[in-house]
């Protein structure tokens, strides 16, 4: 049973930059492709970004493109999400999740994943 656990959000002022971590348990953390989301307050959890297994294939939300940048180290078993000229709408709970082992096509979808962290809570002031 691989455990996600996010770390790193906090209050920020718009333009500043924050980097999340994603760390999971597990030796076959290669084995899986991984995503963030993320959650404001009344509205759905939405796609954020993804990472195939050797990081080698990303793909973003159109609204975080070219803001944000998601990474992975194999050896610590841990995804990154850079977050740079963050904005007021960037706030939310934002959280890390994993595809089914061995599925490593680009998913958008919440139903695509199968495993979930507790979520880290970024706040970008005005």
């Amino acid at each position: 049973q691989v455990q996600l656990v996010e770390s790193g959000g906090g209050l920020v002022q718009a333009g500043g930059s924050l980097r999340l971590s994603c760390a999971a348990t597990g030796r076959t953390f290669t084995s899986y492709a991984m995503g963030w989301f993320r959650q404001a307050p009344g509205k759905e959890r939405e796609f954020v970004a993804f990472i195939n297994w050797s990081g080698g294939n990303t793909y973003y939300a159109s609204s975080v493109k070219g803001r944000f940048t998601i990474s992975r180290d194999n050896a610590k078993n841990t995804v990154y999400l850079q977050m740079n000229s963050l904005k007021p709408e960037d706030t939310a709970v934002y959280y890390c999740a994993k595809r089914p082992m061995g599925l490593q096509g680009v998913a958008i979808m919440k139903s695509e994943y199968d495993g979930w962290g507790k979520g880290t809570q970024v706040t970008v002031s005005s």
